[in-house]
């Protein structure tokens, strides 16, 4: 079960993050929208609904949480570049995961919306000094400051984590 709650494994950041590191994490920001789309790409609405794991979320929740988490992600690195070590504030994704706008809204429209967002995101990414990277903001759910740095790592791997859910349900379904 493990394996399959955690196909890429758990976030386990680098000790020192480097420029090479974050050139990497930026693009896997960039690229993210398109591989989820192609990952989606043909399925049909039982495939949509089918869990990626026993007891997991469905593929279309994983979408629509991927909107949900990396709006808070972007709305979070823009508060801590303009703000000193602000208080975020931590969200309930699972009951977010079961609102309306999951069971009702096409995942084409968080596509869409991921593609506009990382867009944006990478754009701020992109053009930030060193010296930003070590910005931090406070996290009261884990009671710690996250450097910009490593949020940067941290929705790197969450993106891939996600994309990895589907394309292992794809994989153990033989779907195409």
């Amino acid at each position: 079960m493990e394996d399959l709650r955690y196909p890429i494994g758990h976030f386990q950041p680098p000790a020192i993050i480097t420029a090479d590191h974050r050139k990497r994490y930026i693009n896997d920001i960039r690229h993210l929208p398109s591989l989820i789309e192609l990952a989606v790409q043909g399925l049909d609405e039982h495939q949509l609904q089918t869990p990626y794991r026993p007891g997991g979320w469905t593929v279309v929740q994983v979408v629509h949480h991927l909107a949900d988490s990396h709006m808070n992600g972007f709305t979070r690195l823009k508060l801590a570049l303009t703000e000193d070590n602000p208080t975020i504030k931590p969200y309930d994704e699972a009951a977010w995961a079961e609102l309306p706008d999951v069971q009702y809204t096409p995942i084409n429209i968080s596509i869409t919306l991921l593609h506009a967002l990382h867009a944006r995101w990478a754009a701020v990414l992109e053009h930030m000094e060193a010296r930003h990277w070590d910005r931090t903001f406070f996290h009261p759910g884990n009671n710690a400051s996250n450097t910009l740095a490593k949020h940067l790592a941290n929705y790197s791997w969450h993106g891939l984590h996600h994309l990895a859910h589907i394309e292992k349900l794809k994989e153990r379904e033989g779907w195409k």
